[in-house]
């Protein structure tokens, strides 16, 4: 839902008057109905490049690298791409809370496909899931904000909460899911994803209630009734073209390269793109001090992407430099791989009230850095934990595995880029975006997500596990990446805050 049909929702949509700390009794719904969801999709996504590459004799689809990790691409980057049809969905057809829980049924139909066992089965869950967390994860985040009619601080210090329980969820999945997997099997480290969403669903459905009117229908159903017809037909004709493609390429009646479709989708996103600030700039109408504002916009979009896929690695080359080059001998207990992926979350929950608070402190001195400036601070805090990496890879290829503290120290360094940037990045969009497409803000910073999370699959595809060698370079190439981006953005922040013209 975007945030102007959001705001308008919220201002007649009754919730219930419970309070729980001064909150709304429904946010402890939204917290544990997407602190579940965070569970699966983390806790599947600490185990999928690990189970594509796993050999065959252990139960893993034994692929290669490449083929692995253009996968793992498709899939995060179009998690996110889907997420605008699913506001879309929302905001024209079902609502933000039926698409919540249609959302949450596909996520968990999905995960119970990936435990199946069978090969077609698991890529089909892999799409079914897409679509689920397409329609789940941007409308719950919408209701978050529609049980706060009022806005201001209290909904500021709402979505911290939820903030919180969409780590926490991360932190149990990336660390319970990959320790069953280890334990049990494959299929059951994929069961334990759906049976995580399945009580996500129950709860929500015994909570429903005090959410009130929040994102139950969407206003434009009654209005337009012609097109609400018109997008239900749309949605059922993209849909029934989707099923058919997958059925095709899952019964062997058409072939899908994953490596050139992943680079082929992102040359699409990339074109759609520019074709949308083109438009913005020279055909909507937009006077001078809005086309100045989109200029930047284009500079943060560019750098949301180039983050992401440096970030993004963490799933990737770095979950498979965890399972094959460290040392995870603990006491005695071989620390399943897929576990280092808990240390992001748990950074976020350790060090994000401590940035907030620094944020603070700064701008009550008037010495809070602008959005532009925190993008090159995130950028070039992720390309730092390409260093770390540099140097644990150079014991590598000298023959030796290295401790898990490597992996540690990098993911601290990407959690403080992180959290320079993306709590920042979808607010400064929609402040800069001209008044009448502020609702497509949340759409582009979406799609700049997408494109990175697709570019991380590229990059982490050119790790060849037979040429050790080439990783340390690889590796500084990523440091490079980052660093060079973010001393771009540093260079253009003072010439950004000129065009961004006040707006900070």
């Amino acid at each position: 839902m975007t945030d102007a049909t959001a705001s308008t929702a919220a201002a007649v949509a009754p919730v219930s008057e419970r309070q729980i700390f001064g909150h709304p009794r429904g946010l402890a719904t939204l917290f544990f109905t997407e602190m579940w969801e965070r569970f699966t999709y983390y806790g599947m996504r600490a185990i999928l490049v690990l189970f594509l590459v796993g050999a065959v004799e252990g139960g893993g689809l034994g692929i290669d690298d490449r083929t692995a990790n253009a996968i793992y691409g498709l899939y995060i980057s179009a998690t996110y791409l889907l997420s605008l049809f699913g506001g879309w969905i929302a905001d024209r057809l079902t609502g933000a809370q039926r698409a919540v829980w249609w959302g949450g049924i596909l996520i968990t139909i999905g995960n119970g496909l990936l435990a199946v066992g069978s090969t077609a089965m698991f890529y089909l869950g892999l799409v079914v899931i897409v679509f689920g967390v397409g329609l789940l994860k941007p409308n719950v985040s919408a209701i978050v904000a529609q049980i706060y009619p009022e806005g201001g601080s209290r909904r500021d210090a709402g979505f911290s909460i939820f903030y919180m329980g969409i780590n926490l969820g991360a932190f149990l999945g990336s660390t319970i899911v990959p320790i069953v997997a280890a334990q049990y099997g494959w299929r059951f480290g994929f069961a334990a994803p759906a049976v995580g969403m399945l009580i996500g669903l129950i709860q929500f459905q015994l909570t429903r209630q005090y959410l009130g009117l929040a994102g139950l229908a969407p206003e434009t159903a009654n209005a337009h009734p012609a097109g609400t017809r018109n997008a239900w037909i749309a949605v059922i004709a993209i849909t029934a073209v989707l099923v058919a493609l997958c059925v095709a390429a899952i019964t062997g009646h058409m072939h899908i390269d994953p490596v050139e479709l992943l680079e082929s989708s992102f040359w699409a996103m990339v074109v759609f793109a520019a074709g949308y600030f083109v438009y913005l700039l020279f055909f909507a109408g937009l006077d001078g001090v809005e086309r100045k504002r989109v200029l930047v916009m284009i500079a943060l979009f560019i750098a949301c992407a180039m983050f992401w896929a440096g970030f993004e690695q963490t799933g990737a080359s770095l979950n498979l430099f965890a399972d094959r080059y460290t040392d995870r001998n603990i006491f005695g207990w071989e620390m399943p791989a897929g576990v280092l992926q808990n240390v992001n979350p748990f950074f976020i929950i350790v060090f994000a009230p401590l940035f907030a608070a620094l944020w603070v402190h700064l701008g009550r001195r008037n010495m809070d850095p602008s959005a532009p400036a925190k993008f090159a601070l995130g950028l070039i805090l992720m390309g730092l934990g390409f260093v770390v990496m540099y140097f644990a890879s150079r014991y590598v290829v000298a023959g030796e595995k290295v401790l898990p503290t490597w992996l540690v120290l990098t993911f601290m360094f990407h959690t403080w880029g992180e959290l320079c940037l993306s709590p920042v990045g979808l607010s400064s969009m929609s402040k800069l975006a001209p008044a009448r497409f502020v609702g497509q803000a949340l759409g582009v910073w979406f799609l700049a997500t997408a494109i990175g999370n697709n570019l991380a699959g590229q990059i982490a595809g050119e790790f060849d596990g037979s040429n050790v060698a080439a990783m340390p370079g690889q590796y500084l190439a990523i440091f490079w990446w980052g660093l060079i981006g973010g001393a771009v953005m540093f260079a253009i922040t003072p010439m950004a805050k000129r065009l961004m013209g006040g707006v900070k």
